[in-house]
C-alpha cells in the first residue's frame, strides 16, 4: 500500500460522485462538480475530463485547476499528446515528469506549464473510448498503482454521462460515412475458409449498467456468486444439448470458462472490486477492462486473441447478473444468417442456431482466435479484422463471405451473386480434395518427406492434430497458462498441464518452448517496468536467466511429465551462444536432480534454439556445437531483420517474406545446419502461406510448423511439388536486389502444376 494512500478513498469518492449524478442540474454542471470532487479526494491540483467528438478529436469538457477559458476550446487529436495517447491505446499513463515525455503536447491556453506529474485513464465502455480522465500535480509525484485503479473506477461512472448522450450526441461516438446503402467490398483476414451467402444479423449486446456504486457490498457478493453458479450451469446445458461431436475441440473450449473462473483468480479480482465499492456488474466490467488493456498490448496475435475468451465470459456473467441471459436463438432470425460482430468469444456461436448460421464477419479477430475453432466444428467460413464493418452493415443486408480470399461483399449485385454460385461449387470440390489428404504424408512428387506440424498454446489446440492430419507439434507455447492465472503456477500445476500435452499428442513429437514472457507479455502477478521497445526488451530467455529458479521449476515439471518419453525443449529469443549454454546447464542440473531422486528420466532429450535474433545467425557455427536442433522463428526474425514492427500496420507489410535477401538468409541457415548434421525447421506465419512454404521446401526445409488451418493447403502444395526442380530454379532468384520474387515463384508454381 503506498504511503499516504487511504484504502477508504475509492469507496468514499465513488459515493460522492454517485450523489452528484443522482442530483439535479445539467450533465455539464454534474461533470464540473465531479472534477472538483476528484481533485480534492485524490490530492491533485488539476482534474480534467476530455470527451471524444466527431472526427476523432478530444475536447476539454471540464476542469478543476486549468484555466476555465480553455473548456470547449482546447482540442487534441486522438493520438496527439499524452491525453491523445491514452485515448488511442485505451491504456492508463502515470508520469512523474509528464513534460519530459516525448509525447507531451503543450497547450498554452490551459496554463498547465506549472504542472509536472500526470495520471490519466481512458473513459470507455464495451471497447469504445469516449474520453480521458486525468489528474495533474505541480510536484513530480510518483502515482501508485492503487491510485491508477481508483481513477479507472471513477472513470466508469463518468462514462455513464458521456455514453448516455447527455454531453454529446451518441452518433459522435460512432461515426458513419453516410453510404450505408451502397454495395461494398470489404477486405479482412481469413479465419476459416469457405464461402457463403446470407442475411446480416448484428451481434451487439446493449447491456447498460444502471448502478455503478454499491449500497451493500455483501449483498453484491451474494449476487455475484449466484450468477457465477448460474452461468456455469448454462454452459453445462449448452454442451449437453449440442448435437455436435461431444469429443470435438469445441468441448475443450467450453472448459476454458471453468478454468478462467476457478484457476486464474478472475472471480477474486471481481470480488475485490466489489469490496472497493462497485456493484457486481460494474466490477465485472472493470476487471474485464483491465484484462483487455493488458492483453491488447501483447504483440503475439495468438495471445492477444485470448481477450475475446475473457470478453465472452464477462458478457455471460453480466447477463446472468442482470437477468437477461436469453439465447440469441430465441430471436426471430433468418434461415440463412450471416453473423456480424465486433468480436466474439468461442462459446457465443453456440447461442445461435447453427442450422441457420452460414458465416461470420468480425471487426477484430485473427487466425488464432478460438471462435475460429468453433466455426470449424460448425463448418462455416469466417473473415476477421474487417475495419468498420458494423458501421456499414445494416440488419437484413445481403452478404457474401469469401473466406478463401478474405473478402466480404455487402449488398452485392446480381452479377456478384452469380459469381458466388460458381465459386461455391469450386470450393466444395477443393474441400473434398483436401479431406482426402488428411491421412496422407506430406511427401513431394520426387520423394522428399516434409514434417508438417502445428503451433499450439492450449490443450484443446492439440485436438486439431488428428483433424488436420499433422505430424506433431512444432511449437507449444508454454506461457499461456501463466498469463491466465493470478498467481505463478507451481511445479505440480505445470506438471499436470505438460502431462496432458504428452497424453494428447501420443507418439507424435512435441517441442515445448520455455516461458516467453516479459516485454509486451506481462504477467498479472509481476511488477514489470514499462518498456519503450518491448519486443527487444527484457523477455523470454533473458527473463529466464535472470530468474533461474523460475526456469528450473519449468524444466523440473517438463522432466516429471515426460515419464520416459522423448522430451524436446526449445529456448526462445537467444541472442548469443553463452545464453544457450547457460540455459542448457540448468537443464543438466535438473536432470541430475531428477536422477538423484529416482524420477524417471526422459527416454530422449533434445535441447534446441528458436532462432529469432539475427545476431545469433552470425554465431551459428559455434551454436551448432551445442544445440540439438534449430527452429527458425520467422515472425520475430523477419521483423528484426528488416527493423519492421510486425504489429504496426504502417510497416508490417512493407517488406516481403519472399524478398531475395530473406531467402538468402534462410538459405544460409539451412546450409550451415545441413553441414553440421543438426536438424532444422521453421515455425511461424511464413510457413503457413503456401507460396512461402513452397520456397522453404526448395531451400531444404523439411520441418515446418504452422497454424492448424494451414496444414491442409500446405500439404496439398507439397504433394504437388517436385522439390528438386524448384531447388535448381531458386539460385537464379537469390542473386538479385529485387523487392520480391513472389510473382516469379507464383509463375513457377503455375507452370509446374503446384497447388498454391
Amino acid at each position: 500500500m503506498p504511503a499516504g494512500f487511504n484504502p477508504e478513498t475509492p469507496r468514499r469518492l465513488l459515493a460522492r460522485v454517485r450523489d452528484v449524478m443522482a442530483g439535479t442540474g445539467s450533465a455539464q454542471d454534474q461533470l464540473n462538480e465531479i472534477v472538483s470532487i476528484i481533485a480534492g479526494d485524490m490530492v491533485a491540483e488539476v482534474c480534467s475530463v476530455y470527451v471524444r467528438r466527431a472526427g476523432d478529436v478530444l475536447e476539454l469538457f471540464a476542469t478543476q485547476g486549468l484555466k476555465s477559458s480553455a473548456v470547449h476550446l482546447t482540442r487534441l487529436r486522438v493520438g496527439e499528446g499524452l491525453i491523445g495517447d491514452i485515448a488511442a491505446h485505451a491504456r492508463p499513463l502515470a508520469l512523474s515528469d509528464a513534460q519530459a515525455h516525448p509525447g507531451f503536447a503543450y497547450r498554452p491556453e490551459t496554463g498547465e506549464e506549472i504542472y509536472h506529474s500526470l495520471m490519466g485513464v481512458p473513459i470507455w465502455r464495451r471497447g469504445r473510448v469516449g474520453g480521458v480522465l486525468a489528474v495533474q500535480n505541480r510536484t513530480r509525484r510518483q502515482y501508485a498503482e492503487e491510485e491508477v485503479e481508483t481513477l479507472e473506477t471513477v472513470a466508469m461512472v463518468v462514462a455513464e454521462l458521456i455514453f448516455s448522450g447527455q454531453l454529446v450526441n451518441r452518433d459522435e461516438l460512432r461515426p458513419t460515412d453516410g453510404i450505408a446503402l451502397l454495395p461494398l467490398r470489404l477486405g479482412g483476414v481469413r479465419l476459416n475458409s469457405g464461402i457463403a451467402l446470407g442475411t446480416a444479423v448484428l451481434h451487439q449486446r446493449a447491456l447498460r449498467i444502471d448502478s455503478v456504486v454499491a449500497e451493500d457490498p455483501e449483498a453484491e457478493l451474494v449476487r455475484l456468486r449466484r450468477a457465477v453458479t448460474e452461468m456455469h450451469g448454462a454452459i453445462d446445458d449448452m454442451l449437453r444439448t449440442s448435437d455436435l461431436d461431444p469429443a470435438g475441440e469445441h468441448a475443450e473450449i467450453l472448459e476454458t470458462y471453468r478454468m478462467i473462473a476457478a484457476d486464474s483468480g478472475w472471480l477474486s479480482r471481481i470480488e475485490e472490486a466489489v469490496n472497493d465499492g462497485l456493484t457486481a456488474e460494474a466490477a465485472v466490467q472493470k476487471v474485464h477492462n483491465d484484462i483487455r488493456t493488458r492483453m491488447s498490448q501483447v504483440s503475439d496475435p495468438y495471445l492477444r486473441e485470448r481477450v475475446h475468451d475473457f470478453e465472452d465470459l464477462a458478457n455471460r456473467l453480466m447477463q446472468h447478473l442482470m437477468g437477461v441471459a436469453e439465447k440469441a436463438s430465441d430471436r426471430d432470425l433468418p434461415d440463412d444468417m450471416i453473423l456480424v460482430a465486433k468480436s466474439m468469444g468461442p462459446a457465443e456461436l453456440f447461442d445461435y442456431d447453427h442450422v441457420k448460421l452460414r458465416g461470420l464477419v468480425l471487426e477484430e479477430g485473427s487466425a488464432t482466435s478460438h471462435v475460429a475453432i468453433v466455426a470449424r466444428a460448425l463448418d462455416i467460413p469466417i473473415v476477421g479484422n474487417v475495419p468498420g464493418v458494423l458501421d456499414t452493415v445494416e440488419e437484413g443486408d445481403v452478404i457474401i463471405i469469401d473466406g478463401n480470399n478474405a473478402q466480404v461483399f455487402v449488398r452485392p449485385g446480381e452479377d456478384v451473386q452469380q459469381t458466388y454460385n460458381v465459386s461455391k461449387r469450386a470450393h466444395e470440390a477443393r474441400k473434398a480434395a483436401l479431406a482426402t489428404l488428411r491421412d496422407q504424408p506430406a511427401v513431394t512428387r520426387d520423394g522428399q518427406r516434409v514434417q508438417l506440424q502445428i503451433n499450439a498454446g492450449m490443450l484443446y489446440d492439440l485436438q486439431l492434430l488428428d483433424e488436420y492430419g499433422a505430424d506433431g507439434v512444432g511449437l507449444y507455447r508454454t506461457e499461456v497458462p501463466f498469463m491466465v492465472r493470478s498467481e505463478y503456477p507451481d511445479v505440480e500445476t505445470q506438471h499436470r498441464i505438460y502431462a496432458r500435452v504428452f497424453e494428447s499428442v501420443g507418439d507424435r513429437p512435441v517441442i515445448f518452448r520455455t516461458l516467453d514472457v516479459g516485454g509486451d507479455k506481462g504477467l498479472p502477478y509481476w511488477d514489470q517496468m514499462r518498456e519503450e521497445n518491448p519486443a527487444m526488451g527484457w523477455r523470454a530467455i533473458r527473463v529466464s536467466l535472470d530468474r533461474p529458479a523460475m526456469l528450473r521449476q519449468q524444466l523440473r515439471a517438463l522432466i516429471l511429465a515426460a515419464q520416459g518419453r522423448p522430451l524436446r525443449i526449445m529456448f526462445p529469443m537467444v541472442a548469443e551462444v553463452p545464453e544457450f549454454i547457460a540455459a542448457r546447464r540448468l537443464v543438466d542440473r535438473e536432470l541430475a536432480r531428477a536422477e538423484s531422486r529416482g524420477t524417471p528420466l526422459p527416454g530422449e532429450l533434445h535441447v534446441g534454439v528458436m532462432l529469432e535474433v539475427p545476431a545469433l545467425a552470425l554465431q551459428l557455427p559455434y551454436l551448432l556445437r551445442h544445440a540439438d536442433f534449430i527452429s527458425v522463428g520467422s515472425n520475430d526474425l523477419l521483423q528484426f531483420l528488416y527493423a519492421s514492427d510486425r504489429s504496426n500496420p504502417m510497416s508490417s507489410d512493407r517488406y516481403d517474406t519472399l524478398a531475395p535477401a530473406t531467402l538468402r538468409f534462410l538459405n544460409m541457415l539451412a546450409r550451415q545446419c545441413d553441414a553440421a548434421g543438426v536438424p532444422f525447421g521453421l515455425c511461424g506465419e511464413m510457413g503457413g502461406r503456401t507460396l512461402d512454404a513452397m520456397a522453404l521446401v526448395g531451400l531444404g526445409y523439411r520441418s515446418i510448423s504452422v497454424a492448424p488451418p494451414a496444414v491442409g493447403p500446405v500439404k496439398a502444395m507439397i504433394r504437388s511439388l517436385s522439390a528438386g526442380v524448384l531447388r535448381d530454379y531458386l539460385p537464379s532468384l537469390l542473386d538479385t536486389s529485387d523487392h520480391s520474387v513472389r510473382q516469379k515463384l507464383r509463375a513457377f508454381a503455375q507452370d509446374h502444376g503446384v497447388l498454391i
